[in-house]
């Protein structure tokens, strides 16, 4: 059973930074590609940025050269370096494959961008 659990969400002012590690069990990590993806208030669950299992990345237009996103094959980890905070960034992240793994959605962790 895959189990996903992400953290170091919290509240940043605009332009801080946070960091968002994502743990995974209970799958071959390094085997699947890894996304990380946001939902905001009243809208749908969506990507903003993935890496392969060869380390190859593709970011969507509104994280580009703001967010970086890794992994670690060793240790079962993906992160989601966040810089440069805007306050449309506030939303609950999550990680999972890409595509998603449906019924392994963890319980996110909540990124809230205010002044």
């Amino acid at each position: 059973q895959v189990r996903l659990v992400e953290s170091g969400g919290g509240l940043v002012q605009p332009g801080g930074s946070l960091r968002l590690s994502c743990s995974a069990s209970g799958i071959i990590f390094s085997n699947y590609a890894w996304g990380w993806y946001r939902q905001a208030p009243g809208t749908e669950r969506e990507l903003a940025a993935r890496i392969n299992s060869r380390g190859s990345i593709y970011y969507v237009d509104f994280v580009k050269g703001r967010f970086t996103i890794s992994r670690d094959n060793a240790k079962n980890m993906a992160y989601l370096q966040m810089n440069s905070l805007k306050p449309e960034d506030t939303a609950v992240w999550y990680c999972n494959t890409y595509p998603a793994t449906t019924d392994a959605w963890g319980q996110g962790t909540q990124v809230t961008v205010s002044s």
